[in-house]
């Protein structure tokens, strides 16, 4: 009986799938190379690379690792400079969506009279984060009518990303303020011009985030990889350390690239502040947009997008 791999299905299962049809594993040789080199090849070619055809082909996602990685990277560079300055992830959805509950609980806590009523500055950073992510999600659609998957989508769509980034560091250093809050209850960032840096920051990351969702690999959304780590424990070749398994090495790389990106932030962070941090953040960007025209379509589908 087939083994069938828990989770949706995504483009790499279904290359896996095409690939060990008989069920038996792939042998180790000197040829093999490893599971980010092997799906990430670049294309280059002179007469065709500017070229409308290329412009809005779709990339193959099995050879998307890079970027994708990449992408996964800024999450966490992202992430640290939000979370060193006000404790709050841009991100991470999740955590300002229950802070924010817990804010319209704190309405009927205690006997009436005495109930704090206020609107704290940590659940105000909490709610710019979630509407300005919204936002940048919502220009993701943007991409279903160019082809979500084409590369003219996505290189635009991470310029606009770096465009956000750019514009979050201006705030952030014209806002005079630090970079690094020792307490939760006095964060670093407390001016309008703060606030608007996380509404940048936020959005950029919403915007990349239904980018990497549309490409439908096991990066999944790049942002939250609560997903990931879920499918990793449960994936029935976790074990299976004598081959490569696609399915199984993305994740880890998402995972780690993830984890580097955060550490790289914070470093930076130490040694040239928030707004210098942001800076290269949209350097790194920019280079991206550039990366993903050179990713290969599928093989036998050269220059034809593929409507999804």
């Amino acid at each position: 009986m087939a083994t069938t791999t828990p989770g949706p299905e995504y483009a790499e299962q279904k290359v896996e799938a095409a690939a060990q049809g008989d069920g038996l594993p792939r042998p180790i040789s000197s040829e093999t190379q490893s599971t980010a080199l092997d799906t990430a090849r670049l294309w280059f070619s002179p007469s065709t690379v500017f070229t409308k055809a290329h412009f809005m082909g779709d990339v193959d996602p099995v050879q998307s690792t890079l970027p994708l990685s990449a992408y996964c990277f800024m999450t966490g560079f992202i992430d640290s400079i939000s979370f060193t300055a006000v404790f709050v992830w841009c991100a991470f959805q999740t955590g300002n969506s229950v802070q924010l509950a817990l804010a319209l609980a704190r309405l009927f806590s205690g006997p009436a009279g005495q109930r704090d009523t206020s609107f704290h500055i940590a659940d105000k950073q909490a709610l710019t984060s979630l509407l300005t992510f919204i936002f940048g999600s919502f220009i993701g659609r943007i991409g279903d009518r160019m082809g979500c998957k084409s590369r003219a989508w996505l290189s635009l769509g991470t310029m606009i990303q770096a465009l956000f980034t750019m514009a979050a560091a201006l705030a952030a250093w014209k806002s005079g303020q630090g970079s690094v809050a020792d307490d939760r209850g006095d964060p670093a960032w407390t001016n309008a011009l703060t606030f608007v840096a996380i509404g940048f920051m936020s959005a950029s990351m919403g915007l990349q985030g239904i980018m990497g969702k549309r490409v439908n690999t096991q990066f999944t959304t790049t942002i939250v990889l609560t997903t990931v780590w879920c499918e990793l424990m449960a994936d029935p070749k976790l074990f299976s350390l004598n081959r490569r398994i696609i399915s199984r090495d993305h994740k880890v790389i998402g995972i780690l690239s993830l984890f580097v990106g955060g550490f790289v932030g914070r470093a930076l962070i130490d040694a040239i502040g928030s707004p210098g941090t942001l800076g290269i953040g949209c350097g790194f960007r920019v280079l991206i947009a550039v990366w993903w025209l050179f990713v290969p379509s599928k093989p036998g589908q050269k220059n034809k997008r593929v409507d999804v």
